[in-house]
């Protein structure tokens, strides 16, 4: 798909692409460049879709770090001007360095595991906290791609023929 524009909104990190419902994309779908994760299908429309990007605060991606195999939850960081992430809730005492290769770890059903995610920048561990503030580049060019790949979602969003209905309940008239 190719980007057509960034999202008006300068509080979120959003951008539309050419492809829409009559394309095949599907909301949530993952959104990836050469690089590594770029985020997901958060709306569709007929002919073009959006896609919040990883840097989003309102995004948070499973992630696994390639050297140690150490699971963590990297969000969206606003605060780092073109677009930055953070591990977060990481113990203070974690094996984690400084150019640690971050992937997808999969057990989200978003994103497919091992797909490249972000590098770790800076990890400041302080005394006063128990967790790590640890700050990661993204991998994938967040700013300024024009061509994007949209993966079909791991998890399917189920047909209608494939949902459930709901039992009714026979009730017992009482005498």
């Amino acid at each position: 798909a190719q980007v057509l524009y960034d999202a008006a909104d300068p509080f979120s990190r959003k951008f539309i692409i050419d492809r829409g419902q009559t394309g095949g994309v599907v909301a949530g779908s993952p959104v990836i460049d050469g690089y590594g994760v770029l985020g997901q299908v958060t709306r569709v429309y007929a002919s073009v879709s959006e896609v919040t990007l990883i840097t989003d605060a309102d995004q948070a991606i499973p992630v696994l770090n390639t050297r140690t195999g150490v699971r963590g939850v990297a969000f969206g960081d606003l605060s780092v001007v073109g677009g930055g992430l953070e591990l977060r809730f990481m113990p203070a005492d974690t094996d984690v360095q400084v150019s640690d290769l971050l992937a997808t770890s999969g057990v989200d059903g978003v994103y497919p595991a091992g797909l490249a995610v972000a590098r770790v920048d800076k990890i400041e561990r302080r005394s006063e906290s128990v967790f790590a503030r640890i700050s990661l580049s993204p991998l994938a060019q967040v700013r300024g791609t024009t061509h994007v790949t949209v993966l079909r979602p791991v998890t399917p969003e189920p047909r209608p023929e494939q949902l459930v209905p709901p039992q009714t309940v026979n009730k017992v008239k009482s005498k």
